[in-house]
């Protein structure tokens, strides 16, 4: 059986965290290398309870990484890291999940604006493949360099693309409004993001201008063929993990509640990650730390309007677990490899 040696870039922060525990634990992959300014010296094993082989890992320094002994990179970094890490890697011969916003974009004009720095790889962002299996499967078979999707952006694709692809909702004037819970800020100390001032709390942020907004509208155009100016307001909740979000479209003509909940569900029929189910029923405990998304339709017929739903694990469905199934993807394995026991 083939397996593979990869290393997690970045390991100390929640995304990083996820990705060590599954690839620890996953039959074809041996962790080699793990990376972390925080706990630079320290063993695997003091920090998360894993597999000895794993567990006797030492932490080394993010200086190190471009040395990296794998042969994949899964780079849980900031994007302007991995937009300067992952060509070097590339370089080596190493394949690269990367994990951050750095190659989600095709347009590296859109980089200044939306992610603050100026895109200095334009070929890599030609050659990066969208590791939304669901969507994007046919183009990740024996990929290089892998672009994990956002959390936001993956509840919200998933839930809009095949709607807009059916024909039955519109393409422009999509509204969408999502919660997540407080690790999708990443493991940074911050006063906003402390007990007391997220707990028995809601807050709205980055109302327009968060950085998935283009990678949402991206990912529609591109997998259901047409996608207008998307209007999202992110919620910050009191919870540990966890998105919901809730699509607000616009039907093209007369439809049923039946014949949207079909056009859904046929999109995914057979895939092992995704369930399709009452609108008000889909729930956020049902996915945490679970590879699953759940997404469930309803016709709001006296407004003429279309609301779906969408339920993942930010940490699992929206980063780490997918990024295994993204590679799982590219390598040709079976997508549940080493995520098929995970529950929520």
């Amino acid at each position: 059986m083939q397996t593979l040696t990869a290393a997690v870039v970045g390991a100390s922060g929640y995304s990083g965290l996820e990705l060590t525990r599954l690839l620890a634990r996953h039959p074809r992959v041996r962790l080699t290398a793990l990376t972390s300014d925080r706990w630079a010296g320290e063993t695997a094993g003091a920090r998360l309870p894993l597999p000895a082989e794993a567990a006797s890992l030492a932490y080394g320094p993010l200086s190190g990484s471009e040395a990296v002994d794998a042969e994949v990179a899964f780079l849980a970094t900031p994007a302007e890291v991995s937009h300067q890490l992952a060509p070097t890697l590339l370089a080596r011969g190493l394949k690269v999940v990367d994990l951050s916003g750095a190659f989600r974009l095709a347009d590296a004009a859109a980089y200044p604006g939306w992610y603050g720095f100026d895109h200095q790889h334009p070929a890599l962002l030609a050659e990066a493949r969208y590791g939304l299996p669901e969507l994007a499967r046919a183009t990740l078979a024996g990929a290089r360099l892998v672009t994990n999707p956002g959390c936001y952006a993956t509840a919200i694709a998933l839930a809009v693309a095949p709607l807009v692809r059916s024909g039955l909702c519109s393409a422009s004037g999509i509204a969408v409004t999502g919660l997540s819970g407080v690790s999708g800020a990443g493991r940074k100390a911050s006063e906003d993001y402390s007990f007391c001032e997220v707990d028995e709390d809601l807050r709205a942020y980055r109302i327009g201008r968060h950085q998935h907004v283009p990678e949402i509208e991206q990912t529609v155009a591109r997998y259901a063929g047409a996608c207008g100016g998307l209007s999202f307001t992110p919620v910050l909740v009191p919870l540990r993990r966890g998105i919901l979000a809730s699509c607000v479209l616009r039907l093209t003509g007369p439809a049923t509640a039946g014949q949207l909940t079909e056009a859904l569900a046929a999109a995914y029929a057979g895939e092992p990650f995704v369930k399709v189910m009452a609108a008000d029923k889909v729930q956020v405990k049902d996915v945490a730390r679970s590879n699953r998304a759940h997404l469930g339709v309803a016709l709001d017929a006296r407004a003429g309007a279309v609301v779906v739903v969408s339920a993942i694990d930010n940490l699992v469905k929206g980063a780490a677990g997918q990024a295994v199934q993204a590679m799982n993807a590219a390598l040709g394995w079976p997508e549940a490899t080493g995520l098929d026991l995970l529950g929520g």
